[in-house]
């Protein structure tokens, strides 16, 4: 069985102009647990790790085709030698953050067997992200294409974290959620919405509909 369903509104398919009126919310622990999810479309991961868990992040999602640069720690600084996905993964949790990892629509999910089955749990990531569009803007057409990937994933391990993010909406989700993910990335599909809520509860059911057939 799959884990539970978490859709996550996309902030990058807000009003710009007119952020002031989107409200976001990071519950207390205390009383409700939130996650601050930041998606790092950037060239070298590792730089930004502490900024951002200084800022509230929960969990720092890199992408693999990223992994493989720079090992500096801060913006200010700069670094000739490498990191790998492993070191990042373990970097990141060693801030107490979760990780997790991406794959562009071009990279092969084979590349993702070596880290996942890593005997040290510190070097494995929380959450893998498939990538369902190229990364850079919103809006973009969904592709089915990268569905394999997910079922791939979800064949091999139920109880991870599978995350979609590009073009899912009430059109795409049955697909999605059938291959067998159960994050689900929504930025259009949610802000250009008359009712969000409702979206949002849609994505939310389609997902837990299917969850108890993986």
């Amino acid at each position: 069985m799959a884990p539970k369903a978490i859709i996550a509104p996309s902030i990058l398919a807000a009003d710009f102009a007119d952020l002031g009126h989107d409200h976001v919310q990071q519950p207390t622990e205390k009383f409700a647990k939130g996650t601050f999810d930041c998606h790092m479309m950037i060239a070298e991961p590792k730089k930004w790790v502490k900024e951002f868990k200084n800022a509230g992040c929960d969990l720092y999602c890199f992408h693999y085709e990223a992994a493989h640069s720079s090992d500096a720690e801060s913006p200010e600084t700069t670094s000739d030698n490498k990191t790998s996905p492993k070191a990042l993964i373990k970097y990141i949790h060693q801030q107490g953050m979760l990780a997790g990892i991406a794959l562009k629509p071009a990279t092969s999910v084979d590349v993702l067997w070596e880290i996942l089955e890593n005997p040290n749990q510190d070097e494995r990531p929380d959450m893998v992200l498939i990538m369902t569009v190229e990364p850079g803007f919103g809006g973009q057409k969904f592709m089915a294409s990268e569905l394999p990937k997910v079922q791939a994933l979800r064949e091999k391990y139920p109880d991870l974290n599978i995350e979609v993010d590009g073009g899912l909406g009430p059109g795409t989700i049955d697909q999605a959620a059938d291959a067998g993910a159960n994050v689900i990335v929504a930025g259009s599909a949610v802000f250009g919405a008359k009712d969000p809520a409702e979206v949002i509860s849609l994505l939310r059911d389609a997902v837990d509909k299917r969850s108890g057939k993986l």
